[in-house]
């Protein structure tokens, strides 16, 4: 497993995984797959994100669950961690690194995935449904360099 404590302050604060349940939010079924399977991945239960806001465009009203998201920290963050970066990203067709695009000013990192599948826990014969998720990494870092550096600790690769 991976250590918790990194130097210089550079330590990953948390994980937050989410999913925007667009078409599938009027299907009770199909959320309460997406639940399941979010919960599978995270090793934890997700809580439903409701919309602040009415939109008509959409057909949302104020209150709608518009999506999922579970916020890792401790162990279980280090642990999903060490999964994304032995299991999954290796997973990925032809996958040479992730971009240092994805970072944001204050040094946290976004990356988004098409499939849930590529997870270890789902098992693409048994599941109909698939979905993408984001996983943002919020670090401790006051640049996208310190983050960087933060996550290159922790065995993420990223493109040269």
């Amino acid at each position: 497993m991976l250590k918790s404590n990194f130097s210089g302050g550079r330590a990953i604060e948390k994980v937050v995984l989410s999913v925007g349940l667009s078409e599938h939010r009027q299907k009770e079924e199909s959320v309460n797959q997406i639940m399941a399977d979010l919960a599978k991945i995270a090793a934890q239960k997700p809580v439903k994100t409701r919309a602040k806001k009415a939109i008509s465009t959409f057909k949302i009203r104020k209150g709608d669950s518009v999506g999922l998201m579970v916020t890792l920290r401790g162990q279980r963050m280090l642990d999903f961690l060490e999964k994304l970066v032995k299991i999954v990203l290796p997973r990925l067709k032809g996958f040479r690194g992730l971009s240092l695009k994805s970072f944001d000013q204050q040094g946290n990192f976004h990356l988004g995935f098409r499939e849930q599948v590529l997870f270890p826990e789902i098992e693409p014969e048994k599941t109909s449904l698939i979905f993408g998720l984001e996983v943002s990494i919020k670090t401790r870092a006051k640049n996208p360099d310190e983050g960087r550096l933060a996550l290159e600790e922790l065995g993420f690769l990223f493109e040269r």
